[in-house]
């Protein structure tokens, strides 16, 4: 008969650590945190464990695998067991911190789930935009939205809110119609892009271009009344009004969570967006915007 084989009174970190499921880095970390209490080395300069640090390893990795974060766990400890053998509202506050935590990120997988299916319905980079943008965009050709499209469109909610990226949607909407249109913008575009750092400010060409830029816009908004958008526009300013009522008392909005800073101005939105015009093409801006102020007949 086999004698009865006698088990070590204390083991070493590794084979702690082997028992327990972990690694020895892991168990290192415990100590550093305060969450398993430091042994003393031996003579030979190495720790080693014993059956009240095994059992606390083991209540400590059944803890964290049920979710339970690591400060969680230490307040649960008390005298090296768990504070739940003796004190069921202390696990209980855990599990209840625990409960809400995952609830959370529930509620997070499924908005993640959501946008995932909204990518794959409309598109990756149109289904990463706002509803109220990617709903006026529905009406569009097939394939008739680029990138740089939706490029504008980003950055336009991003400082104005998907409302002003909305209305801005309706120009692309009238572009993707008209591929007549759509040539004219794209010369008006290349012309504005060839006032490059080699062109002056004062060079005629930078006027010439902005009457171009200036007689397009006019014409786009012409067909844009013509095809009754200024009529969707006002719906969706008074959809916008009803679901985002103002309260006097604070009008204030609060800060975006998504972005996680705080909330800056328009102005000041745009002036942290690096735009990579030469002081040609912004001369040449300037310029039209003047001719359409002056166009426009005063009230």
């Amino acid at each position: 008969m086999q004698p009865f084989p006698t088990p070590p009174r204390e083991v070493l970190i590794g084979d702690a650590a082997a028992f327990v499921g972990v690694t020895p880095r892991t168990i290192r970390h415990y100590h550093q945190v305060d969450l398993l209490p430091e042994r003393e080395r031996g003579g030979d300069g190495r720790r080693r464990y014993g059956y009240p640090e095994i059992i606390r390893l083991l209540w400590i990795r059944r803890m964290a695998d049920a979710g339970i974060a690591l400060d969680d766990i230490r307040d649960a400890f008390d005298g090296g067991k768990p504070s739940g053998a003796d004190d069921e509202d202390g696990i209980a506050g855990v599990l209840a911190r625990l409960e809400d935590t995952l609830a959370a990120q529930e509620a997070e997988l499924q908005r993640k789930r959501a946008s995932v299916q909204r990518m794959r319905t409309l598109g990756s980079r149109l289904g990463l935009l706002d509803d109220l943008v990617s709903d006026r965009l529905e009406g569009a050709p097939e394939g008739s939205l680029r990138q740089d499209d939706l490029d504008v469109l980003l950055v336009t909610e991003r400082i104005f809110g998907p409302l002003g990226a909305a209305v801005q949607a309706g120009r692309f909407l009238a572009l993707a119609a008209d591929p007549s249109l759509r040539a004219e913008s794209d010369r008006v575009e290349a012309a504005e892009e060839a006032l490059d750092d080699t062109v002056a400010v004062d060079d005629p060409r930078v006027s010439e271009v902005a009457a171009e830029r200036h007689a397009f816009e006019t014409a786009l908004m012409r067909v844009i009344e013509e095809s009754g958008q200024p009529a969707e526009d006002d719906a969706l300013f008074d959809a916008w009004d009803e679901l985002h009522p103002l309260d006097d008392a604070d009008p204030a909005p609060d800060p975006d969570p998504a972005e996680g800073s705080r909330v800056k101005s328009a102005a000041e939105t745009i002036w942290n967006m690096p735009y990579d015009f030469s002081p040609a093409r912004l001369r040449c801006m300037e310029l039209a915007v003047q001719l359409g102020a002056s166009a426009t007949p005063a009230p």
